[in-house]
């Protein structure tokens, strides 16, 4: 085997021990999940600043990576990619609300209006999209990487540091407020989901 064979073997935890020691090592986990993090962002906010924010999942990856313990680093990825979702969320919102304090623009929608309007169609219908939109965060992120991403309860109770229980309360909760919005046609489709 070549020693360019052997870098791209083992696993991510397996990289991001090494690249404690040798930072480069931690290219190899950004090769492996960048196309997944950069769909995921995507997904949630559209093409506007998505390069940006996947670029800062992996800096904050990188930055904190002696704290992973794992074995595979999507979900791990995937629960950094939500906070600096919300981060951004907050920071666009604040500054929305600057521009409408300063009369700068006439008319300024929230972000959750620009995100149901970037839903990717073919992923859901406008009716699913504001049915999102009634969502709290938490509970729209753990139905998102449930849904889009396909992990299983652990893997999102990993991505997002939240208890197991957790996630599958705040899962309750988010098909209560969809079926609620949408009709209980939606629950047999989404529970078909489940991990």
């Amino acid at each position: 085997m070549d020693v360019g064979a052997k870098e791209q073997s083992g696993t991510d935890g397996e990289a991001i021990a090494a690249s404690l020691e040798d930072p480069a090592r931690f290219k190899l986990v950004f090769d492996r999940h960048a196309t997944a993090v950069y769909r995921y962002i995507y997904r949630r906010i559209g093409s506007d600043a998505v390069e940006e924010l996947t670029s800062d999942t992996f800096v904050t990856a990188f930055d904190f990576r002696e704290r992973f313990k794992g074995q595979d680093a999507l979900p791990w990825l995937y629960g950094i990619a939500a906070n600096v979702l919300r981060r951004y969320r907050r920071t666009e919102i604040r500054r929305q609300r600057a521009y409408a304090r300063a009369g700068s623009l006439l008319a300024i929608d929230s972000e959750d209006d620009r995100i149901e309007d970037r839903l990717d169609a073919a992923a859901a219908a406008p009716e699913l999209a504001r049915a999102l939109e009634q969502l709290e965060p938490g509970d729209r992120d753990v139905l998102l990487l449930l849904a889009w991403e396909e992990l299983s309860y652990q893997e999102i109770a990993e991505s997002l540091d939240i208890p197991i229980g957790t996630v599958a309360s705040r899962l309750s909760t988010a098909r209560r407020v969809i079926r609620e919005s949408l009709g209980d046609g939606w629950s047999s489709e989404s529970e078909a989901h489940d991990g």
